[in-house]
């Protein structure tokens, strides 16, 4: 076959599998599904499902995909070499591998001698006699055969010979790619390379590098795997995967796109790439890492004066990629470390107070005021809108409060209940709401919300998506200040917002920070309904924002 004469990189995703064995990452089977139909739409090559032995739920995934194929991907089922003592035709795990009847299968075996002997258990050629079966099993059943070379640099690094024959076996048997995976993670780039130019001339088939990150390294082992020769990457989305995680496909697919002139992905697919990114992180459950490249929240976001200043007037300045190109955004954070000119680029244009200089002082004055107090506004974006409205006159309250109180019952034995009570009044009108929730702020919530529904149904379009605390000031104890951050989704806009609230007591800084994220929503769609204070009154009369 040859080694391709291309510029295209084949990518294949492991997310499902190999992404699964980190910690804290726990899929569903509709959570599977729909990662591996995002997958598909952004033009992943491979897509590997599972090992369909492993647990009922890959063996129903695998079902399900047969029911629905992937329209671009092609789905690879997961396996191991043949155990010893059996043939291959016997060996339940590749029988389970050929059920799946996926077109390509990938079979892991090994390459370095200390797992031959010491964890397999077997001779040497025994294991040889493993991967060839193997192999030529799957292929003769009409299956495209990827075979992951296991602790390839590692066995290399031991015993050049031995594990340059298991490759050889490999091939001979019917692999249509060798895979060399840096298993333990821990090779540099140089030896990635010499490797990779090692065994190149050995092989007719294409190879493949699986790098994972324990070094720090895996996007450059991988990158650097690719400049030699390697056309196959094998990784996960946000480089999640066991210990310090696999490779990062989002960043290879970037970097080989962006700055080597790659072909990866389908035309176009790369400005998805953000979305695809946070989506896996919401169905594993995990918090995504704001300083991720390319994708992260805070990859083209920016804090001091002197930076913002200079990315207004020439983009490139401070950024090494135009966002838009990856389907990120540039953001501009406001702190005590802020310039006028940050808080002109963060809300001049919007409000028209770009060249008001004295107001955008008196703004920068509040927030650095603010975050004396222990307040912060780079992931509270809501609450520093709320800040300038203030200053310029375009802000007024919704509702009135009373009070609001919330009520713990713990009874040894018994399951714990929360229940909160608000009283406010809208228009003159006194609301009463109890509400119970799975803690203080969930039912502070719920009761807020019953209160104002009626008058503003639209803040049912508002959902409460993550809440972190963090102690500002430790030395004082249970007498320290804690600052609250509640993100957002808005439902209707799609827009994801944060909200800061900072006291004593961890209920009230709570408080603030949830009426916060209320009141900028119920500013945003009285401004698009473009009626000013008479949708709150016509909240009165029973229309609400529906009118």
């Amino acid at each position: 076959m040859g080694f391709p004469q291309t510029r295209r990189v084949v990518l294949y995703d492991t997310t499902l599998r190999d992404g699964m064995q980190g910690e804290g990452v726990a899929l569903s089977l509709g959570d599977k599904l729909g990662i591996a139909r995002r997958l598909d739409e952004l033009g992943m090559d491979y897509i590997e499902g599972g090992y369909p032995l492993s647990n009922p739920k890959d063996a129903e995934f695998f079902q399900e995909m047969r029911r629905n194929p992937l329209s671009h991907a092609r789905l690879t089922a997961f396996g191991m070499t043949r155990k010893k003592g059996q043939t291959a035709a016997e060996d339940v795990g590749l029988g389970a591998l050929l059920s799946a009847e996926t077109p390509a299968v990938a079979i892991v075996g090994k390459t370095w001698e200390l797992h031959v002997r010491d964890v397999l258990g077997v001779t040497p050629e025994e294991n040889l006699a493993m991967i060839a079966d193997s192999i030529a099993h799957c292929a003769a059943a009409g299956r495209e055969v990827i075979y992951d070379a296991e602790h390839f640099f590692d066995g290399y690094a031991a015993n050049p010979e031995y594990a340059r024959r298991t490759l050889l076996a490999a091939q001979e048997a019917g692999a249509s790619c060798i895979v060399l995976c840096d298993t333990n993670g821990g090779s540099l780039p140089e030896r990635i390379v010499e490797f990779v130019e090692a065994v190149r001339s050995d092989l007719s088939v294409p190879l493949g590098i699986h790098p994972h990150n324990d070094g720090g390294l895996a996007v450059s082992n991988a990158i650097s795997a690719v400049k030699h020769g390697v056309y196959h990457v094998q990784g996960t989305i946000n480089g999640i995967g066991e210990r310090c995680g696999n490779v990062d496909l989002t960043t290879v697919a970037a970097n080989l796109t962006l700055k080597l002139g790659y072909d990866v992905l389908v035309p176009g697919a790369l400005e998805g790439l953000t979305e695809v990114s946070r989506y896996v992180d919401e169905m594993a459950n995990l918090v995504p890492r704001e300083n991720q490249p390319y994708v992260g929240s805070g990859a083209f976001a920016h804090k001091g004066g002197m930076h913002v200043h200079a990315v207004q007037k020439v983009a490139s300045s401070y950024e090494h990629v135009d966002p838009v190109r990856v389907g990120n955004r540039r953001r501009i954070l406001i702190s005590e470390l802020s310039g006028a000119s940050t808080v002109a680029a963060k809300i001049g244009k919007k409000f028209g107070i770009a060249e008001d200089r004295p107001l955008l002082r008196r703004v920068l004055e509040r927030v650095q005021e603010r975050e004396n107090e222990g307040y912060t506004f780079e992931a509270a974006e809501a609450s520093f809108e709320l800040i300038c409205r203030k200053e310029m006159g375009r802000y007024h309250p919704f509702w009135e409060l009373d009070h609001y109180r919330a009520v713990i019952l713990n009874v040894h034995g018994q399951i714990q209940t929360t229940e909160a009570i608000v009283k406010l009044r809208i228009d003159g009108v006194q609301e009463h709401q109890v509400a119970e929730g799975d803690g203080p702020v969930d039912a502070l919530a719920g009761a807020l919300l019953r209160a104002l529904r009626p008058r503003y149904p639209h803040v049912d379009r508002v959902r409460l998506v993550d809440y972190k605390v963090r102690v500002t000031n430790p030395r004082e104890a249970t007498a320290a200040r804690v600052r609250v951050t509640i993100q957002f989704r808005d439902d209707e806009s799609h827009e994801v917002y944060g909200t800061v609230g900072v006291s004593e007591n961890i209920i009230e800084a709570s408080w603030d920070a949830l009426v916060d994220g209320i009141e900028y929503k119920l500013l945003q769609v009285e401004e698009a309904l473009d009626t000013g204070v008479g949708v709150r009154r016509a909240g009165a009369e029973g229309e609400g924002f529906d009118a």
